[in-house]
């Protein structure tokens, strides 16, 4: 069944009437107009969810705050492709979603969430995670927009691969001694969580680089030859 934007007129129209709406469409532009005393409620219609959709939305807050975008399902689908991105989008823009859902005997209307004021939320917590990350750096090898399958170079390899470099350097180190020639407070959880297995504890709180460690250090020698004049 190949759905059409106006396939989606008449089954919001007798939803919105049935909750007391009078309906126009095609009002200077805009989709459909639902009035109920002074309420005015503006619906804008795509049979997929798109910028282009978004956009005239936004231009419809120019007129009302009570602002819907009306989606059709994909058939067999309960929920739109990249959902999540598209609710986030919508709340932010105080835009409602509708989406209307073709069955096989009967077409259903459900109204997602209301266009209603968006209340900024920061994640502080998340943000105090990237001022670490940041800080934590001791030089910068990621390229932006890289593919995420990509190795990342994050604090915490670069903070491994130094304390690696100082084990192969001085041979066996406890972490007391590895923060002595500067390594981070992270050192122990480092050497005992050993996430990239490079390194054996010899003997209760004494460490060395283990073979794993060395060959790890060959391949991340671009890393080693920016970060190694810093300690």
């Amino acid at each position: 069944m190949h759905i059409k934007e106006t396939d989606l007129y008449n089954p919001l129209k007798c939803y919105l009437e049935n909750q007391g709406y009078k309906i126009n469409s095609e009002v200077n532009n805009c989709d459909i107009v639902a009035t109920k005393g002074d309420e005015l409620i503006i619906i804008e219609l795509k049979t997929r969810f798109t910028i282009s959709l978004v956009a005239q939305a936004v231009k419809r807050k120019q007129i009302t705050d009570s602002v819907y975008v009306a989606v059709a399902l994909p058939q067999g689908k309960n929920h739109l492709p990249s959902f999540a991105n598209a609710r986030l989008i919508l709340r932010k823009l105080e835009i409602g979603l509708i989406l209307v859902n073709f069955l096989k005997t009967k077409t259903k209307v459900e109204i997602i969430f209301h266009p209603k004021e968006y209340i900024k939320k920061r994640q502080h917590k998340k943000r105090i995670a990237i001022i670490k990350e940041i800080e934590g750096r001791y030089a910068e090898f990621n390229l932006g927009g890289s593919p995420v399958k990509h190795e990342r170079i994050s604090a915490y390899k670069q903070e491994t691969i130094r304390i690696a470099c100082l084990l192969k350097d001085r041979g066996m180190l406890s972490p007391k001694k590895l923060r002595g020639l500067g390594t981070s407070m992270k050192t122990q959880s480092i050497l005992s969580n050993n996430v990239y297995g490079w390194f054996d504890r010899v003997e209760r709180g004494t460490y060395i680089l283990n073979k794993a460690g060395s060959l790890a250090l060959k391949k991340y020698s671009h890393v080693i030859k920016a970060i190694k004049p810093r300690f």
